[in-house]
């Protein structure tokens, strides 16, 4: 089974996000992980609001921190808008970046529509995989 890892700082939007999305949309066939190199204290509020609109319910999760145990099985490392936040989190390693802006202080309807560029990315990466 393959195992993809979203990584961006704070592991409360937008990697948490694609996690969910993944895991959803995979069906099982694959996997995805998500973590950050600076985890908050907990998923975005705002975040868990969007993703619980589509039936998602993220309220759970937990940001996790990144460590080289989590990279070492996975098949392919996404990051989560580098470009935007002039920050690579996972520079040790070779990485996809997302360039996706990070929904922390946003309004919910601006993190519908990073909500949306997501699961597009996501559902484009299933596809490409076969699945």
């Amino acid at each position: 089974m393959k195992t993809m890892l979203f990584v961006c700082v704070h592991n409360s939007g937008r990697s948490q996000m694609a996690e969910a999305f993944f895991n959803r949309l995979a069906k099982g066939k694959a996997q995805a992980l998500s973590a950050g190199t600076d985890p908050a204290n907990a998923i975005d509020p705002t975040v868990v609001e969007a993703m619980r609109e589509v039936g998602i319910d993220i309220s759970g999760s937990k940001p996790k921190a990144l460590t080289l145990e989590m990279i070492e099985p996975v098949d392919r490392v996404v990051t989560m808008g580098c470009r935007v936040e002039e920050v690579c989190p996972a520079t040790f390693i070779e990485t996809e970046d997302w360039e996706l802006e990070e929904p922390r202080g946003k309004p919910l309807e601006r993190v519908r529509e990073i909500r949306g560029k997501i699961k597009a990315k996501v559902i484009k990466m299933l596809e490409e995989a076969g699945g």
